[in-house]
């Protein structure tokens, strides 16, 4: 069994698996039977996990978000979609890796994929720059998703960043413009974008890959306008009050469901997709094509019209002015 990577908050969790890992490891070496002992520990483990993760805060939320061993975008492709086929380059600058675009199927019909993938290992999370992309990123995903409405295909976006590159060379290279026409672009598609917030979904470099007919988000992932370290740092000067900018941004998939921000909740298994990737893609293989339904017949012009609606119907706002008397 792979070693599992426990959070601040799972350390009750952690010990009581050590000590389920350690009775195995008596039972395989000895004759005595202990797997009575091992079962009641097990349900015990799995009855704490779900107390635990009843009453999360949205800063421990945001942790799992940025779990290590949750499921990256490549992970989903390969539960999900068939004849996957990467595509590269933006044809202008470079070939940006932290964003993966290409070509696949999807129960069988050819669709576009594209989403952030941050790397497992120091190596790779270099290479893929953190899941923090550039324009020219952002610029090799608008041309697959030109190249899926030019043959009519539906896309599927998987959205997992904190944020777009800040650097100067990404600056150098016009990130806003890019992340702007993204979103301009994506606006006014003719064919449907089905698009999941899996792990962390940060400001405008999240949104470039988002605009999208319905929008997903798993139940343990996060999506904002600004991270809780960063909203933190600006208002009280400290990113120590990150789970205080947390709690106000309202960062959770119920909160913005609740706002009409995203369409669906996807429940995630017991401890979080990293727990069981191969369930949690099951799960969200369900719930993609249950949303594709949903869009897949309409005509162009109705999906763009409907997609305009949907976005001109963000943000509430009370009109406190007291009236005249």
């Amino acid at each position: 069994m792979a070693k599992r990577n426990f959070l601040d908050f799972e350390q009750p969790i952690a010990e009581l698996e050590a000590k389920i890992e350690e009775l195995r490891y008596v039972q395989t070496e000895s004759a005595v039977d202990i797997s009575d002992e091992i079962e009641r520990l097990s349900k015990k483990s799995q009855q704490l996990t779900k107390e635990i993760y009843s009453k999360l805060t949205p800063w421990q939320v945001t942790k799992i978000a940025r779990h290590s061993d949750r499921p990256y975008t490549l992970d989903y492709v390969r539960e999900i979609f068939t004849h996957w086929t990467e595509l590269h380059g933006d044809r202008h600058f470079a070939d940006d890796q932290s964003i993966v675009a290409g070509l696949a199927r999807f129960n069988g019909q050819p669709c576009a994929v594209i989403g952030h993938q941050k790397g497992r290992d120091t190596k790779e999370r270099a290479l893929r720059n953190f899941g923090m992309t550039k324009p020219e990123g952002y610029r090799k995903a608008l041309r697959v998703m030109k190249l899926a409405e030019k043959f009519r295909l539906p896309i599927f976006t998987f959205v997992d960043t904190p944020g777009a590159y800040p650097g100067i060379d990404a600056e150098e290279r016009n990130q806003s413009e890019a992340i702007g026409r993204n979103i301009f672009e994506m606006a006014q598609l003719e064919v449907p974008i089905i698009s999941t917030i899996i792990g962390e979904g940060g400001s405008g470099g999240a949104l470039a890959i988002a605009v999208a007919d319905q929008v997903l988000m798993l139940q343990y992932a996060v999506y904002s306008v600004i991270s809780p370290e960063g909203c933190a740092s600006i208002l009280w000067k400290t990113a120590d009050k990150a789970p205080e900018a947390a709690e106000a941004l309202g960062i959770t998939a119920h909160r913005l469901k609740a706002l009409g921000l995203v369409d669906k909740i996807v429940n995630e298994p017991v401890g979080g997709a990293h727990r069981d990737p191969q369930q949690m893609a099951a799960m969200l293989k369900r719930a993609l094509a249950e949303s594709l339904r949903q869009v897949a017949d309409l005509d162009p012009a109705a999906l763009i019209e409907r997609r305009h609606a949907r976005l001109n119907a963000y943000g509430r706002f009370t009109d406190t002015k007291a009236e005249r008397a």
